[in-house]
């Protein structure tokens, strides 16, 4: 077993992103600059948006966390999201999820410019990315990419199922790993918690990536010998072991499918990091306005 593993992958890819935004801030007279919207005060979202505040400054880029309380109305938020819309100087908007019951996710979503839209989410960004066009690919599944890339793995002509079909990451995860490029060409199962006979449709599979959000659910039984296992799980619960008062779990049983898998990622230090080097890429690219020309 070997270990698809993301720190070593992102910082590489951090060192080339801070490089190229480095040149275009020469170029540009400012800074790459991503803002960040969070609503509420969910543990985990704080978390992951305190983190890419963090490296998006490792990288030099200019980063904004806007946070408001969870009583924000809707209108209130596509006003402020209409604002950054119409600000030249913001390259990339992402508005953190999960937001208050009140208030649309899709609505919110289709709110952004697309052109600003580092997260990938928005339909004109999903329906290019289907079409192989030039788009915000969303981050996770980007990342994914990437990192099959950086350890040159060779998966064309396999079989790739992929447990859960989100539009964040299953769907597009689905569609990148069957385009004709490298990495990609594999055949792909989409698979989700009504798949009849979900066991046998995983052990088929060369690659698995497991994206449905349940603690240890892809077990080595689920798993055949030398497959490439990606866990894109992050499901956190309380702990008294560890300082934080929490511990993460991915979608993967780590400790005994990685017993039988060539290569896996672990949780955490997997695909985390590389869903922020997604982002990152998708917001340099936004400031160099190489997908959609400014």
């Amino acid at each position: 077993m070997k270990l698809l593993d993301g720190k070593e992958v992102s910082a590489k890819l951090k060192e080339d992103i801070k490089r190229e935004a480095a040149e275009l801030t020469e170029k540009l007279g400012r800074k790459p600059h991503l803002v960040a919207i969070l609503v509420g005060h969910d543990g985990g979202s704080e978390t992951y948006v305190a983190s890419k505040m963090r490296n998006c400054e490792q990288v030099g880029f200019d980063s904004t966390n806007l946070h408001y309380e969870d009583d924000i109305t809707e209108e209130a938020l596509l006003a402020k999201i209409a604002e950054i819309n119409a600000d030249d100087e913001i390259d990339g908007l992402i508005v953190q999820l999960p937001l208050p019951k009140h208030i649309d996710p899709e609505k919110v979503t289709e709110a952004i410019d697309y052109r600003k839209d580092v997260d990938g989410f928005h339909p004109i960004n999903l329906g290019r990315m289907q079409r192989n066009l030039p788009s915000f690919i969303p981050a996770t599944p980007y990342g994914i990419m990437l990192m099959l890339d950086h350890y040159n793995l060779d998966i064309s002509g396999k079989k790739a199922v992929v447990v859960g079909r989100s539009n964040i990451v299953g769907s597009p995860m689905s569609i990148l790993l069957a385009r004709n490029s490298n990495p990609g060409n594999c055949t792909v199962t989409l698979t989700h918690s009504r798949t009849q006979n979900l066991k046998e449709e995983v052990l088929q599979a060369d690659v698995v990536v497991a994206a449905i959000g349940r603690k240890n659910f892809v077990t080595a039984d689920m798993v055949k010998e030398g497959a490439i296992v990606i866990d894109v799980g992050i499901n956190r619960e309380t702990s008294t072991e560890t300082k934080s008062g929490y511990k993460l779990y991915g979608d993967v049983d780590f400790k005994e499918v990685s017993k039988k898998a060539s290569w896996i990622t672990p949780v955490p230090g997997g695909v985390g990091l590389m869903t922020i080097i997604g982002l990152l890429k998708n917001t340099l690219e936004a400031a160099k306005g190489t997908v959609y020309p400014k």
